[in-house]
């Protein structure tokens, strides 16, 4: 699979911007429950109040926060006391529309200047100190604590001596903090101390909402409009909420447009790389692939390596940073206790996935060998269409074919159905985290533990650590298919062709031009056990023909494919103009051949495009000429748009003979140094034949050809014939040597003509 990605080298550039798009997205994506968090904790449950540290507090509240603590100094520090006498008209004004109390009374408003860290350490410092203070403000409280000390038997003079001075009937219009400055230190601290230990016993982990409490309603003594405050709050962070969405938004986008660039591209490199390769293959590779499976792996293949990649950018990179951050993020909140939730899904989500995964990866490579089977059998049915309605076998085919696609089918019905029950079951296992989220974070905000939006935020956050763990299971199940794809794939780019050029290859000797020779030639099929072709011995020359007859099977078209290297010999060696073909360019050499297959291919497009192929800028004359010589000007002329008439897909809307013609045209228009033409008459009737041997004759004065025939009236003027049998030479010589001494010869032409037409 590592291999396909080396083919990304073009979209390097759009891949880092995908990684860095998928670190803002995953980024973003993590915000988004702590302001879920805020909103519900600060926002609903505190009226908006961010911080324990007051933004402003009273002159006489602050005197009696400084008198329960310690850290007096660390306190006045990051706060500034102001009054309307020290104060402008309009700074008074400005603070008196937000701090209606200032009328009344001097204000400690706190610093703009404190930092982050300053703020939550002054937070952690006056937490307790406001508690405390809201403690011993409490009636009751104050009831409890003078009565305490009325009836103590302590022997303390200065109690006694605080109480004989005190009005009994007044007692309780004096404030708790005058008479703790009135009593002995040790006495003071003593009350504090028990203060401290009521707040510990009775508010527990509690603390900070309370102390946000306290903030709250010192606010709403200093004149501030806690709705309006509120709202203000909720506004700003949704406002932040829905800017960091729009980020996550616009990432996610760009994101799948980018990756579905890059994996269309991806498509179209493999796709042209593949194809590059094919057209090098040589006979051998193609009878190792077939065709059918050659065009799935073009095709079919390749999608499954494009939606892999689509989504694979994700997995690879967001999947992990919003996993493990979440997971982060979870750990150093005071709620990482409910963390054994989280192992829990996952553990039950692997199981899901490896039950599901051994069951379903032997299917996906079947998959892709059944689709082969599939193509296999259409190509074979349709281009066997005329031969199966002749011998009636249309129901046989059908059946043939709904055999394969059956097959097929019922492989992709068990994949997907196997598949189908993936969602349902970790959709369960997501809902049901959900619930157990729920009921034990309920629990933890009874026991004052954790807070309601704490437990929502958790929620989302173990949302995404499943999620992120889910997509790594959904890539799972799509990597073993792609894989399977990816191994087709690299077997087609990483087979070499058994026939190419050599490093140092030599050039052709001008002054042997046309010659070809044939030396001590065998060759033999790969994995065949025997030869097909044995010492084989003959030198067609330039202004000669030579032609190649032989029984059916005797290895005639064999004969005539080694010489563009169709094949290369197994044994001996084949020259073209004085050098070894395996030592000169395949390009080269075929450069110099006119080859017309046994069986004509024509391609789609026009007639004059087909006779073009070898030249796109040959001239309409030379066009017309190799149209006149092999006779093709003669359905050619009757067609309405003549050279411009269409050509079917394989030549299908033309006859055989208009075919093998139209080939015929095209390898005279290339007008080559040798002719090859491998039994390319036989579709044509013994007139047109005769005629365009000819014609043929006058073109190829200075050429040589070689003509494989199955007629010996088509070779009996040929200057040399080769008779083979069972892949061996048993006559060479002109039709008259050849008529005295090659009895196979004989058999093949009395078989044919009679006494009178051979002599």
């Amino acid at each position: 699979m590592l291999k396909i990605f080396k083919h990304l080298k073009k979209s390097f550039v759009m891949i880092i911007v995908i990684i860095l798009l998928l670190i803002v997205q995953a980024m973003a994506d993590l915000t988004l429950p702590e302001y879920t968090s805020k909103i519900v904790n600060v926002g609903i449950q505190s009226n908006g109040i961010e911080n324990v540290a007051p933004e402003v507090i009273r002159e006489s509240q602050m005197d009696k926060l400084l008198f329960v603590t310690e850290d007096d100094e660390e306190i006045l520090k990051f706060y500034e006391l102001i009054s309307k006498d020290n104060l402008s008209e309009k700074e008074y004004e400005d603070y008196k529309e937000d701090y209606a109390e200032i009328e009344n009374q001097n204000l400690y408003v706190l610093s703009d200047d404190i930092s982050d860290e300053e703020l939550e350490n002054l937070n952690q410092i006056m937490e307790k100190p406001l508690i405390i203070v809201s403690y011993l403000e409490n009636e009751e409280f104050t009831d409890q604590m003078i009565s305490q000390l009325a009836t103590s038997e302590s022997d303390n003079t200065l109690i006694e001596s605080v109480f004989s001075t005190i009005n009994i009937e007044n007692i309780k219009n004096i404030e708790v903090f005058d008479i703790l400055e009135m009593l002995p230190e040790e006495t003071s601290k003593e009350i504090l101390s028990q203060v401290n230990k009521a707040i510990d016993e009775n508010i527990g982990t509690m603390t900070e909402q309370v102390a946000l409490n306290v903030t709250k309603t010192e606010y709403e003594n200093c004149g501030i409009n806690m709705e309006k405050y509120q709202i203000n709050y909720l506004i700003k962070t949704g406002l932040q909420m829905l800017g960091v969405a729009l980020v996550s938004v616009v990432a996610a986008v760009s994101i799948m447009l980018l990756s579905s660039k890059v994996a269309a591209r991806l498509g179209q490199v493999l796709r042209e790389k593949i194809f590059t390769k094919v057209i090098g293959f040589s006979i051998k590779e193609f009878r190792e692939f077939s065709t059918a499976s050659l065009i799935t792996r073009s095709t079919n293949d390749i999608q499954q390596i494009q939606n892999l990649v689509t989504v694979l950018f994700r997995v690879v990179v967001y999947c992990p940073i919003i996993g493990i951050g979440a997971f982060i993020r979870i750990m150093t909140r005071s709620d990482a206790s409910m963390t054994w939730i989280i192992g829990l899904a996952l553990l039950c989500i692997t199981a899901v996935i490896l039950t599901l995964f051994i069951v379903a990866m032997p299917k996906f490579k079947k998959v892709q060998e059944l689709i082969d089977k599939v193509n296999l059998v259409s190509r074979e049915i349709l281009n066997g269409l005329p031969v199966i309605r002749a011998f009636n076998k249309e129901e046989t085919e059908i059946k043939r074919f709904d055999d394969a696609n059956t097959r097929l089918m019922k492989t992709n019905l068990f994949v997907n159905r196997t598949m189908s029950i993936m969602m349902p079951a970790l959709m369960f296992i997501m809902n049901g985290v959900s619930i157990l989220i729920v009921w034990v974070g309920s629990h933890n905000v009874d026991q004052g533990i954790m807070q309601v939006g704490d437990m929502m935020s958790f929620i989302q956050y173990t949302m995404q650590v499943v999620m992120s763990f889910l997509m790594i299971s959904i890539i799972s199940i799509m990597l073993p298919r792609a894989s399977v794809s990816a191994n087709r794939i690299n077997e087609v780019l990483e087979t070499e062709s058994s026939i190419k050029d050599k490093e140092n290859t030599i050039e052709f000797d001008e002054s042997k031009k046309g010659l070809v020779e044939f030396r001590n030639v065998s060759f033999r099929y790969p994995d065949a056990d025997t030869e097909i072709l044995e010492d084989i011995n003959f030198t067609a020359e330039p202004g000669k023909t030579t032609a190649i007859i032989g029984s059916t099977g005797s290895g005639k078209s064999t004969v005539v494919n080694l010489i563009p290297r169709f094949y290369d010999v197994t044994g001996g060696e084949i020259l073209i103009d004085g050098a070894n073909i395996k030592d000169v360019k395949q390009s080269e050499l075929r450069d110099k051949i006119g080859f017309v297959p046994q069986k004509g291919i024509l391609f789609s497009g026009t007639i004059e495009s087909n006779i073009k192929y070898a030249d796109e800028n040959m001239s309409d004359e030379a066009m017309k000429e190799a149209a006149e010589i092999a006779q093709a000007t003669e359905f050619i002329e009757k067609k309405d748009k003549k050279y411009a008439s269409e050509i079917a897909q394989g030549g299908n809307n033309v006859s055989g003979g208009q075919k093998q013609r139209l080939s015929i045209a095209r390898a005279i228009a290339s007008d080559p140094e040798i002719f090859v033409f491998d039994d390319s008459f036989s579709a044509l009737d013994f007139k047109t034949d005769a005629k365009l041997r000819e014609e043929l004759k006058k073109k190829t004065k200075n050429k040589t050809v070689i003509i494989v025939a199955q007629r010996i009236s088509t070779i009996l003027n040929a200057d040399q014939i080769i008779v083979l049998e069972e892949g061996k030479i048993v006559g060479k010589g002109t039709h008259e040597e050849l008529m005295k001494n090659c009895d196979t010869y004989v058999q093949i032409a009395t078989s044919q003509l009679s006494k009178e037409e051979l002599e």
